[in-house]
């Protein structure tokens, strides 16, 4: 009978130690599940330049003034492949107007929304950085506010076409350091005035290096 008794006794343990394995397996599974999870989201803030190709069309010459401004972002990661993001920036800069009649200078503040797809691109695991591709659209925004002389200018909306490259370089489990270059192609602002319509194309490079929040 006792040996019956250790026996079963024995027996209980084992199933015991087998559930408890389980369930600390289980919860490991969750709480790794869970910390993937908090690792999903991500939330940028980037110092920017802001460089504009000149542009000459219909006997009007346009040059854009270099500047710099600031970028912020989310970011959003489905897998370990394939990201989406939305960001909005701010710069200002003056647009120089140079037509047969004269010349025309308006500044204006620049208000940037974009959505874009991001492709993590696979590296070496020895490598400590990340780097991606990105490619979306959205909206240029330019705002002459009060600043210009000229009647007739107002503000006007331009959609966007954004393409980049970038890599985050992780500094603690939370934190990274952001380096990226994106390009934006859009049409010439005229801001309402035809006189001052190029009807083209151009091209505004705009690197950028900050800080990341992962969570």
């Amino acid at each position: 009978m006792l040996k019956y008794s250790v026996s079963a006794l024995s027996q209980n343990l084992g199933n015991l130690k087998r559930n408890a394995v389980f369930i600390v397996g289980l919860i490991a599974l969750l709480i790794s599940g869970a910390l993937a999870q908090e690792q999903r989201s991500e939330i940028s803030v980037q110092g920017t330049g802001f460089y504009t190709k000149d542009t000459t069309a219909d006997g009007i010459r346009l040059r854009a003034t270099d500047t710099g401004g600031f970028l912020v972002g989310y970011r959003y990661r489905f897998n370990r492949w394939l990201s989406a993001e939305a960001n909005y920036g701010f710069d200002r800069n003056t647009q120089q107007f140079f037509v047969p009649a004269g010349f025309a200078s308006i500044r204006s503040d620049m208000h940037q929304t974009t959505g874009s797809l991001l492709v993590n691109v696979p590296h070496p695991a020895r490598l400590r950085f990340d780097p991606y591709v990105l490619a979306g659209a959205g909206a240029l925004t330019f705002n002459p506010g009060g600043n210009s002389l000229i009647a007739g200018v107002d503000t006007q909306t331009r959609a966007a076409f954004v393409y980049g490259a970038g890599a985050d370089f992780p500094l603690t489990h939370h934190f990274s350091l952001r380096a990226e270059y994106r390009g934006l192609v859009y049409k010439t602002p005229d801001f309402g005035l035809r006189a001052l319509n190029t009807d083209s194309l151009t091209h505004t490079a705009q690197p950028s290096a900050g800080i990341v929040f992962r969570f």
